[in-house]
This record gives structure tokens, C-alpha cells and sequence, in this order.
């Protein structure tokens, strides 16, 4: 459990600084991350990290495919967290 909320913070951090450098992109008129990137990204754990950077940074709100898909991935990881904490997956890999 503890390597899937690893995995879960540090796709979150990288999808909330890919979000961040897009949005500084956007206002100074530069070239752009493309949108399917940053949905792959929220969709491959970083959903966290996508709403986080929709919601204080103001970025990709007026896409509703973009909060759809970030809540639906958001929901699928923690329904993916339960079944792992649940069927006690990992319990043979340890950390430290």
C-alpha cells in the first residue's frame, strides 16, 4: 500500500507541475503541452495532482472533459487503493 501512495503522490506532483508549466505557457503565449498528455498524465495516477492544479491555478476548468476525466481517474485510483490495501497486494515487497 505505502509503494501505490508513493506512486500516487509523486504522479500527482509531476502532473500539478506539467498543469502549472502549461497555465505559465498559456499566459505568456507559448507553445503548449498538448491536452492529451496532461490527461494521460491524471489518468495514470496523477489525478490528484490534475484537479489540485484545475482548481487553484484556475487551469483547463472550462474543459468539462478534463474535470470529468480527472474526477472518474481520481475515483478509479482510490477504488485501485482499496482493493490493493484490501487483498493486502504488496504485502511481499517492502520498502526500507
Amino acid at each position: 500500500m505505502v509503494l501505490y501512495l508513493i506512486i500516487i503522490f509523486i504522479m500527482s506532483l509531476i502532473t500539478y507541475l506539467s498543469y502549472a508549466i502549461d497555465k505559465r505557457k498559456s499566459i505568456k503565449g507559448k507553445w503548449r503541452t498538448k491536452e492529451k498528455t496532461l490527461l494521460m498524465m491524471s489518468i495514470l495516477f496523477g489525478a490528484l495532482g490534475g484537479l489540485l492544479a484545475m482548481y487553484l491555478l484556475r487551469h483547463k476548468t472550462k474543459h468539462w472533459y478534463f474535470v470529468v476525466i480527472n474526477w472518474i481517474a481520481l475515483m478509479l485510483h482510490f477504488v485501485v487503493g482499496y482493493f490493493i490495501y484490501t487483498l493486502d497486494l504488496f504485502n511481499s515487497i517492502q520498502i526500507i
